[in-house]
């Protein structure tokens, strides 16, 4: 079990700064409880109990800032395994950072973004996995993606790492002791064998865990989706029905959209950051043909493309044009404006369409459908799998599978077992790097600073 390592104490602002019913002010350290209880006035904090709440007053030098209720959690049954002080006080911005600075005044320093779950690490709280699984939570755009972070946060990803990390260091060890006390002549031979089966094994597990990536990643961090069109097919109108808000003008004026206009939803359990851009057309406009490039290269970048056609015309040049632009890219095709006559030939399409009316908000639950098939043969996630989504995770599960490989490769063609074995370690450590065993410095602190102050 790792050791509480001694830091100084602490302090930030745990929640969003703005008006609100209470704002949360952390302390954490060894000095967590004195310095609150300077500024305390209720209770002895010295003598209460942990783990409770405390009603009392924060006052700097005799005036009063603020009435709270004060939680003390002591060592090491917290977060970060130090006493931990969480005062809760009215959610304004003056009185909480009026709170915040009394606090450093009184001999905290303010904490350093992440800095709260960075020595919940260090101290042996969480692994490195667990500790990228806060943010994950924290910036979570669905309930699926909340749920896969929280399965991670509770150590699903951190267990079976180590398992498999586990089970390559016994093999190591296996071919070892085969090597320096051989029982038969041809022991190398026999070690060669084993440790091939071994390393096959290994490869069916990570590679049933990476083909988890996609979805996984998709969940976290989003589909980047182009809505795309000429002008004046309802983009912008289908914009607004995804996200339930009047966020693009709509109009019969043709070139309104001047400019991206970028929101996330959640279909079906799926991110989308939605990117209404300006009608593709030739344009004199300069304001607008700026727009049009724009679009042209937001349709380049897209995870998706939702190419808008208007059902009620014939199909013009440009839609034609469109068709073609994005033929390579992941498409689906929404014929809009159903609730009007039809005048378009659906045979002049490519492929398959997905008929909506997007002033009607009708049909739109089919395009949820067809994302859900495209991107995940019709099943998102299963509520108790583990699932891979972090970028840095996939890429080491990746190098790992690719140590594996080599070491194949090394014992079919009769090399030495000892080379073979190089790259099984390698193997074994990269793995490692995802839950913080051999993790170099630099690394470690460039993850935390992406965190929030407070956390």
């Amino acid at each position: 079990m790792t050791l509480t390592q001694e830091f100084d104490t602490i302090a930030a602002i745990s929640t969003p700064l703005g008006e609100g019913a209470i704002s949360i002010v952390r302390l954490s350290g060894s000095d967590a409880v004195k310095i609150a209880n300077q500024i305390f006035r209720g209770k002895n904090l010295e003598n209460v109990v942990s783990h409770t709440i405390n009603y009392g007053h924060i006052v700097d030098n005799g005036e009063l800032v603020d009435e709270v209720m004060l939680t003390l959690m002591r060592a090491p049954k917290t977060f970060t395994r130090e006493d931990v002080v969480e005062i809760n006080t009215h959610g304004g911005i003056a009185v909480t950072q009026e709170i915040l600075q009394t606090l450093l005044r009184s001999g905290a320093r303010l904490a350093e973004p992440g800095e709260f779950t960075k020595r919940a690490f260090l101290n042996g709280r969480i692994d490195l996995a667990q500790a990228e699984s806060v943010m994950d939570i924290i910036r979570a755009k669905t309930d699926k993606a909340a749920s896969i972070a929280v399965k991670q946060l509770e150590g699903s990803l951190s267990n079976l790492i180590k398992d498999i990390r586990q089970e390559i260091l016994v093999s190591l060890a296996e071919v070892e002791v085969n090597i320096d006390y051989p029982e038969y002549d041809d022991a190398e031979d026999i070690t060669s064998s084993v440790l091939l089966d071994k390393v096959k094994h290994f490869q069916v597990l990570l590679s049933g865990l990476l083909s988890t990536a996609k979805r996984g990643k998709i969940l976290r961090e989003g589909l980047k989706t182009a809505i795309i069109g000429r002008p004046n097919v309802g983009k912008s109108s289908l914009l607004n029905q995804l996200i339930r808000e009047e966020k693009a003008i709509v109009t019969d004026i043709a070139g309104t959209t001047r400019d991206i206009i970028t929101e996330f939803v959640n279909i079906g359990g799926v991110p989308l950051e939605l990117i209404d851009t300006a009608g593709i057309r030739e344009t004199d406009n300069l304001v607008e043909s700026i727009g049009v490039e724009r679009s042209m290269k937001a349709m380049a970048e897209a995870d998706l493309v939702l190419l808008v056609l208007n059902a009620s015309e014939e199909l013009t040049d440009q839609d034609k044009q469109l068709i073609e632009i994005s033929s390579s890219s992941t498409r689906i095709i929404l014929l809009n404006k159903t609730d009007l006559p039809q005048k378009l030939d659906e045979h002049d399409l490519p492929g398959d369409f997905i008929k909506i009316s997007a002033l009607r908000n009708e049909n739109l639950d089919s395009v949820e459908g067809a994302i859900n098939k495209i991107f995940f043969s019709g099943e998102i996630v299963a509520q108790d799998a583990t699932t891979l989504s972090n970028s840095r995770h996939i890429a080491l599960v990746e190098q790992a599978l690719q140590n594996l490989s080599e070491a194949e490769d090394a014992l079919v063609m009769s090399m030495p077992v000892d080379l073979a074995q190089v790259n099984v370690r390698e193997a074994w450590e990269n793995l490692g790097e995802i839950i913080g065993d051999n993790a170099p410095d630099e690394l470690i602190t460039q993850l935390f600073t992406q965190f929030c102050l407070g956390k």
